[in-house]
């Protein structure tokens, strides 16, 4: 093993004496070298722009039996946390308007905000979309926020500080690091988790903790979601905070949904964020 170590090391340091030497050879390497990190960046460009795009933008680009690929793919590793307006959670909060909502099941009261509340649901997050549309991570962050601090901030006013420092994702919804991000900016303690710790997650929940998770496709969405995980029952059933779903919000859940629901490629050390006082 040594001798072949020794020979490789004396042929890579021929290869480069050589190299050296002539000009022509300097060039023909300094040139592979670039197009190596050329290509590398071309590759690292195209995947950020396919999972901080909606589908609908970049379908175009693939036949259909690449596009079924690229929904697996988007669906657990892409940014987008676009809502249905024509779906019925969709539709039933727009009609509403949400003030002075509180849940008092738990351990915590939890102050409720829903993105799609009457009075916002049209207002811009970002220079094109809507609070309705893709603002479930400012109003999860609004919910966790305003019940831990006891200073109510609702999703206008943390949409436009997402998006002033740089958390929304246009045309997609935002990037995960605005959860522990914004937490830690409204001074609180954050701790980012797997679907492998659900003892610690149970735990948290338990000690009076929220949790915000980010959501693949399933029972809560089509694409991605944030919402707030606010309690666990007796019988070791999850309460949520579901910025879209009122209905939803009021059920009990079982954990294994959102220990193989929630997004498996996450930015931020997520799925989870475990955050306290």
């Amino acid at each position: 093993m040594f001798i072949i170590g020794t020979v490789t090391i004396a042929a890579i340091k021929k290869v480069l004496i050589s190299i050296a030497l002539d000009e022509e050879a300097r060039k023909n390497f300094l040139t592979m070298i670039i197009s190596i990190f050329v290509a590398i960046f071309l590759f690292i460009s195209a995947i950020f722009y396919i999972i901080s795009n909606p589908l609908e933008d970049i379908k175009e680009y693939f036949s259909e039996e690449e596009l079924e690929e690229v929904r697996i793919f988007l669906g657990q590793y892409g940014y987008e946390q676009l809502v249905d307006t024509n779906s019925d959670d969709y539709i039933y909060s727009s009609e509403y308007d949400f003030s002075d909502l509180i849940f008092e099941d738990s351990v915590t009261e939890v102050v409720y905000y829903n993105q799609a509340d009457s009075r916002w649901k049209d207002t811009l997050y970002g220079r094109s979309d809507t609070i309705g549309e893709s603002g479930c991570g400012p109003t999860s962050l609004s919910i966790v926020v305003s019940t831990l601090t006891g200073e109510n901030i609702n999703p206008v006013e943390m949409s436009n500080w997402a998006y002033k420092n740089g958390y929304c994702a246009e045309g997609a919804g935002s990037y995960h690091s605005l959860i522990p991000d914004g937490a830690k900016h409204f001074g609180l303690k954050v701790e980012g988790t797997s679907s492998n710790n659900a003892e610690k997650l149970v735990e948290a929940l338990k000690d009076g903790k929220l949790i915000v998770a980010i959501m693949g496709k399933g029972h809560f969405t089509d694409s991605g979601h944030f919402l707030v995980l606010r309690g666990i029952t007796s019988e070791g059933k999850v309460l949520v905070a579901d910025p879209i779903s009122l209905k939803k919000s009021q059920k009990e859940w079982d954990l294994s949904i959102f220990l193989n629901e929630a997004k498996k490629g996450t930015a931020a050390d997520g799925p989870f964020w475990i955050v306290s006082n």
